[in-house]
């Protein structure tokens, strides 16, 4: 009887253990470690390749810059994609501006990426609607129509926070950062404004529905997974640098208060977010290190909302083993 009793929970044990996702990680932020966490997957990016990034609000400086992702673009032979965004910032700020495409080239250029990647705005001619698994709140997901265009994505994510979602990870890059400026108002309304109504921006219609926004993202982000693990798949890589409690869609961030921790990849976008959130967690105040802001700001957007929900719906799995590189 005892005997039996110790398999079933070593058997317990052994599926714990497989449920779990692996998170690899180092600490080294430079253009080597990004190749080095990409080959530590075992997922070779074939065909052709998008790498979505943000390409940062023009006077934001926060972005991932192009200097220290070049190794790895140049690697998967990859192009960078973006979509525009769904707001303006305001008269006398035209320069900074994304949300439309004329703009948005302008400070992709100024921004240094043109000088070493083909760059492609996803939604600059056009938009197309791709399902989505989970409709609590949206039917469908509205992506740039270059979307099509892909094979392989790579999810190359800037970690730090966000004025809305609370924190912006992998599960914000693949939502609002691959929707078209309609798609992002889609996702931010919870379903409600299908197409872009800049009257109604920041409204209770727009802004409402916080849970739901959340949700929704959660959604869209497994609706471009979904798109792509039909076709030759897709990773998720995180810089967790220059982690401002805003995101790089801000033109006048907040000051970074926390330093820099290292790069993170794995093949679940759920577990990569979570184990960014856990290390944010696990941060000591110190006089050079003050993680209160971003876990402040995380807690009052109720961001973790969204992790929880991407693990309901079957994106990915919270728990995860982390695998340090460097050693």
């Amino acid at each position: 009887m005892k005997k039996t009793f110790l398999t079933i929970v070593a058997l317990l044990i052994a599926v714990v253990a497989m449920a779990q996702s692996k998170v690899f990680v180092t600490r080294d932020i430079s253009p080597e470690s990004l190749v080095k966490i990409y080959e530590a997957l075992g997922v070779e990016a074939k065909g052709r390749v998008a790498v979505k990034i943000s390409t940062g609000e023009g006077s934001n400086p926060n972005y991932l810059k192009p200097e220290l992702i070049k190794n790895l673009v140049y690697k998967v032979d990859g192009t960078i994609v973006e979509c525009n965004t769904a707001y303006g910032s305001g008269p006398g700020n035209e320069r900074d501006e994304r949300n439309t495409s004329a703009n948005h080239w302008k400070v992709i250029e100024r921004h240094g990426f043109l000088k070493y990647f083909p760059v492609d705005i996803m939604d600059e001619y056009d938009e197309i609607r791709i399902p989505v698994k989970d409709q609590t709140n949206i039917k469908y997901d509205i992506v740039g129509g270059h979307l099509a265009n892909y094979d392989f994505m790579i999810a190359l994510n800037h970690f730090k926070g966000h004025p809305m979602g609370g924190y912006g990870g992998a599960l914000k890059n693949l939502s609002i950062g691959c929707a078209s400026s309609n798609g992002k108002a889609y996702i931010h309304s919870a379903g409600k404004m299908e197409k872009l109504d800049m009257a109604k921006l920041w409204t209770p219609e727009f802004i409402g529905n916080q849970d739901g926004f959340l949700e929704s993202m959660a959604a869209a982000a497994q609706a471009v997974v979904n798109y792509f693990q039909r076709q030759d798949g897709i990773i998720f890589i995180s810089v967790m640098n220059n982690m401002s409690i805003d995101c790089d869609c801000v033109d006048h961030p907040a000051p970074v208060k926390l330093e820099d921790y290292g790069i993170l990849a794995s093949t679940d976008p759920v577990a990569l977010d979570q184990a960014c959130v856990d290390i944010i967690n696990q941060q000591k105040v110190t006089a050079t290190n003050d993680p209160t802001d971003l876990l402040n700001r995380i807690n009052k957007q109720h961001g973790t909302h969204t992790i929880d929900w991407a693990e309901k719906i079957g994106l990915g799995s919270r728990n995860y083993t982390l695998i340090n590189i460097d050693k």
